[in-house]
């Protein structure tokens, strides 16, 4: 909190960097704008200016999160896959990935003018995969999927390569992944 205290901008900057790298959860917009005691609005004009000055925090679903660099000795596991289902499967998709341990990054679609698009998801949990549907659902955005007819990659991270095969075979099984 910052107490009644009126914090200059880059004051405000650094205390922002400071909360995001102390969080192992990502922090909306508006959590981080209480703590300043400033309008969203600046948040996320103080967060671009921070990318800006190339501090690795991405935008989820969830909130802002500080990406956090591994240890040499412990580097996760990542895998790109493709998929092809309706919009209505997305939560069964989302579940099936996380229910083994597997954190579903991003997704990405080939689009026929913008090329590559990537969206951040980082879900890892049931919860986080409920909570990303019912934001898409309450928003009424449009999945990143439904401007590809369904087919998208995912970017999948795990501690091992076991669990991102047996998602595949459960993908695969579901008529979800797309075979190589």
């Amino acid at each position: 909190m910052t107490d009644g205290v009126k914090l200059t901008g880059s004051e405000r900057r650094e205390r922002l960097l400071a909360w995001l790298k102390e969080s192992e959860a990502p922090l909306t917009g508006g959590e981080l704008a209480k703590k300043a005691a400033v309008s969203r609005q600046v948040i996320v004009q103080d967060i671009s200016l921070l990318k800006a000055k190339n501090e690795p925090i991405i935008a989820t679903s969830q909130g802002y999160m500080y990406l956090r660099t591994q240890t040499a000795d412990k580097q996760p596991v990542k895998r790109i896959i493709a998929c092809d289902h309706e919009p209505g499967r997305t939560e069964e998709e989302l579940n099936m990935i996380v229910d083994f341990g597997v954190t579903v990054q991003d997704v990405t679609i080939e689009h026929p003018v913008y090329g590559d698009l990537t969206a951040s998801i980082r879900v890892s949990t049931r919860k986080e995969v409920s909570d990303f549907v019912k934001k898409i659902s309450s928003t009424k955005a449009a999945y990143l999927s439904q401007l590809t007819n369904g087919i998208h990659l995912h970017t999948l991270v795990a501690d091992d390569e076991e669990k991102i095969d047996q998602v595949c075979d459960a993908l695969k099984k579901a008529g979800i992944l797309i075979p190589e």
